[in-house]
């Protein structure tokens, strides 16, 4: 009797202590949120567009060829005073549980971005659903309702055709960045590093893009583009840079992995183009005198894309010059990148985190007016080194000199 008592009890205790299934929730009950997307009303408060998965018709899309299927996904919006009371107001409509698990991009609007974005993601870290490494983007010239509601033709959720085509700009192009909300959390809560992330906008009629229509065409009413990068000071937007200024900060944020740069040579404007492979970018900072300086050094290999004019490619003075040309054209990019943000009075190169880990004494002196005071006066010596690796299977183009 005791050997048996001495078996069942433990089996007992552990019985009590487990707490079996009572936070468990039915698929059929929860509303699976892929987008999140954030705007201002006009008085004031926040509207919150929720982009939700329509499961049955996302997998009869598949099936029945596209547009045959009904929408792949419901937008649904409602206001609040904050993220969280517009979150919970939006059960009024939706007939399930928001559940933010899968949520994966954040798309802020203009209004909002300007205001400030500490409010914004001090809701979204403490909710235990929610993943910090959703992807984010700025609504530049939308809303960010109107941008969710546009419908893609290639991937039938347009959250992910977003998130999609910031890897793959970022990694093939170089103009933007492919940001996720816990590096934007990290920029705040840094006092040496403000944030930059990559602005969407909308090509066409937005209204007609809402509609089924837009991807049942070869050349859709309405679609969303990637277009600059927004510089916010302290957590506000501040202002927008686009084209080679905005690679030029990609540049010295060290996250360029391939690009094609194209040069003149010899008169000939766009003559040579060069694809960069691989690239490395490190910043130093040191202190004389009191007075901080930073120094840029990039270096690049890469090969030879295109050539558009008479040039011998196998003779090394010619590829010794071109790397020269490519250098300065370099140096150039990342000159204009660095003026723009010193004239916004914003580092989001991340130079003041570089003069906190030289010297602690100083950046805690200069740290409160770093980004009006010493980040617009600082020194920064930029050196670049390009290398041509490869110069594809033909040395001399086709084209012949005139």
């Amino acid at each position: 009797m005791k050997r048996i008592v001495a078996a069942v009890l433990p089996l007992l205790v552990c019985a009590g202590l487990l707490s079996g299934c009572w936070s468990k929730k039915e698929l059929t009950d929860l509303a699976f949120v892929i987008a999140v997307g954030l705007d201002k009303t006009k008085d004031g408060k926040y509207l919150a567009s929720f982009q939700v998965v329509n499961p049955g018709n996302v997998a009869g899309a598949t099936q029945r060829g596209g547009g045959a299927a009904g929408v792949p996904v419901s937008i649904y919006t409602s206001t609040g005073d904050s993220l969280v009371e517009a979150s919970r107001k939006a059960s009024e409509k939706v007939s399930r549980l928001l559940y933010y698990a899968h949520t994966n991009l954040v798309v802020i609007g203009e209004e909002v971005a300007r205001e400030g974005l500490d409010g914004v993601f001090d809701a979204m870290e403490r909710n235990n659903q929610f993943r910090t490494t959703a992807r984010l983007v700025i609504a530049r010239g939308q809303s960010a309702k109107d941008v969710l509601t546009v419908l893609t033709p290639v991937d039938k959720i347009s959250a992910n055709q977003i998130i999609k085509t910031l890897e793959f700009s970022e990694m093939a192009w170089g103009q933007t960045i492919n940001a996720d909300v816990w590096q934007a959390i990290r920029s705040l809560a840094s006092s040496g590093r403000d944030l930059t992330v990559t602005g969407v906008t909308i090509e066409g009629n937005p209204k007609r893009g809402k509609w089924q229509t837009n991807v049942q065409s070869s050349v859709p009413d309405a679609r969303v583009s990637l277009e600059g990068l927004a510089l916010f000071k302290k957590g506000r937007l501040v202002g927008w840079v686009d084209g080679p200024p905005a690679r030029g900060i990609v540049w010295v944020l060290d996250r360029i992995k391939q690009t094609n740069i194209t040069i003149p040579w010899k008169g000939k404007k766009e003559a040579i183009g060069y694809r960069t492979v691989r690239g490395k970018t490190d910043i130093k900072a040191t202190v004389k005198h009191g007075r901080p300086t930073v120094s840029v050094h990039i270096r690049a290999e890469g090969d030879v894309s295109e050539a558009r004019v008479p040039i011998d490619l196998a003779d090394a003075g010619v590829l010794f010059q071109l790397e020269k040309d490519i250098e300065r054209h370099v140096k150039n990019e990342v000159k204009q990148a660095i003026e723009t943000a010193q004239r916004e009075r914003t580092d989001i190169f991340g130079f003041g985190d570089a003069v906190h880990r030289v010297d602690p004494r100083l950046w805690k002196k200069i740290e409160k007016e770093w980004n009006d005071r010493y980040f617009p006066n600082l020194d920064v010596m930029v050196t670049v080194d390009m290398y041509i690796r490869r110069t594809g299977l033909r040395n001399k183009p086709y084209v012949e000199a005139e």
